[in-house]
């Protein structure tokens, strides 16, 4: 059964006839459109389309896997397409004023359809699988070709800079979020966004980043140590290795976040460092850097095999310093194959 047909017999179930997909992910999961945030796709019972601006006839007429409809208003075709069906919308992506002239235009208001996607956009297909190694391959290779540069006297923003141009340069459309190296004190952050703050003798040096290749995200997380560092930092860093390496282990189909993200939280407790482990062990990655599955303790999500999750534990102090590891993984039938390959051991520049 293809997609849409599932979409369709979900749409039935809610009472509905048709379907407005506005949220950008989700438009490009369905179409193949790479400029999303400027298109909708309108699925009922008998078309599916991608409804853009004349700006993108050429590219969406390439790009899309859905019929193409060009139009300066995708309000205007939305009413002609529905006719008289029951319109759901994705609500969390829809403006309390656009949901309300929409149910005036069409004369009734919108089911509200939270989340509708998700379900489809967890397991991931071969293709999305392919695109998302490619992605963390190229996540590594950009890292391996950076360490190098990390040393007394460079800025952080030097080191973000080089691995986005390393990234782009091996085919990245970009990175994936805010590049993330966080030095010193700045190690504390865990969205220590890349400074111009020079990095010292004796920092340890958090790198948090990752290409995106197809529009599919990588993330990874690695620690450097600028020469000798403080003892304790060391001592953060071996216990933040333990307990990833442990959830990493414990991956696999049938295991819920809650129960992953307590084999790292409970390892750190015995370092006396639960109170230091502020976020969640992870999260799914995909056309979002952030979707599901979540790793968290309060997350009842299922892992199957077609998944991707990070598993990222960190530990911060601060006004000293602090470290985290992450790995990107695809759960399979019988565990998970960590795509993420860079060294993730002690290293000290």
């Amino acid at each position: 059964m293809s997609i849409l047909e599932d979409v369709r017999d979900k749409l039935a179930g809610l009472g509905a006839g048709a379907l407005l997909v506005s949220a950008p992910a989700n438009v490009r999961y369905l179409s193949g459109f790479t400029s999303p945030e400027d298109g909708v796709v309108v699925v009922t019972g008998d078309r599916a389309a991608l409804v853009t601006d004349g700006r993108y006839t050429a590219q969406a007429g390439e790009e899309s896997r859905l019929e193409v409809v060009i139009a300066p208003s995708w309000e205007e075709c939305l009413v002609e397409m529905v006719g008289g069906e029951r319109l759901a919308v994705e609500s969390e992506h829809l403006s309390l004023q656009r949901f309300r002239r929409l149910a005036e235009r069409l004369g009734a208001e919108p089911v509200a359809a939270e989340g509708f996607l998700t379900s489809f956009r967890l397991i991931k297909t071969e293709e999305e699988i392919r695109d998302l190694r490619e992605a963390a391959r190229i996540t590594d290779e950009a890292f391996e070709r950076v360490v190098p540069m990390i040393e007394p006297g460079v800025r952080e923003i030097e080191v973000a800079l080089e691995l986005e141009r390393h990234m782009r340069l091996a085919g990245s459309d970009g990175p994936g979020f805010h590049i993330i190296v966080a030095s010193g004190k700045r190690s504390a952050m865990p969205h220590g966004v890349a400074s111009t703050k020079v990095i010292a003798s004796g920092d340890l040096v958090t790198l948090d980043f990752g290409a995106v290749y197809h529009g599919y995200h990588a993330d990874m997380t690695r620690a450097v140590a600028v020469g000798p560092i403080d003892p304790e930092l060391r001592r953060l860093f071996d216990a933040v290795s333990e307990a990833q390496e442990a959830a990493l282990a414990a991956v696999g189909p049938g295991r819920t976040g809650r129960e992953l993200d307590a084999i790292a939280r409970d390892l750190l407790a015995g370092h006396a460092l639960a109170d230091a482990f502020s976020h969640s062990l992870g999260h799914g990655t995909g056309l979002e850097i952030h979707e599901g599955p979540r790793l968290s303790h309060r997350s009842q999500d299922l892992l199957a095999p077609g998944m991707s999750v990070t598993v990222e534990p960190g530990v911060y102090r601060p006004g000293f310093g602090g470290v985290r590891i992450e790995d990107l993984a695809i759960v399979t039938e019988d565990g998970c194959e960590v795509i993420s390959k860079s060294p993730k051991s002690f290293r000290q520049v």
